[in-house]
């Protein structure tokens, strides 16, 4: 997959968001995922209309596992 394959410029064109259950408590660290796609849109929830970053269902996994167990994700 090359990067315009990752990323959607106007992440406002996709319908299905919502707050992220990983979202840090205050309002400065949401992020949102479209639910009904597939693969996984994320976005910064403070800039509806900015990128989204695509993931595979797999990859979605992947990240979220390394972020709960603290890996390096570099």
């Amino acid at each position: 997959m090359n990067s315009s394959e990752q990323t959607i410029p106007d992440a406002h064109s996709i319908s299905g968001w919502r707050k992220s259950s990983y979202s840090g408590p205050c309002n400065g660290e949401c992020l949102e995922v479209a639910d009904g796609h597939t693969t996984v849109p994320v976005r910064d929830s403070k800039n509806p209309h900015g990128p989204a970053l695509v993931f595979s269902a797999e990859g979605w996994s992947s990240f979220i596992s390394a972020v709960k167990d603290g890996r390096s994700l570099t």
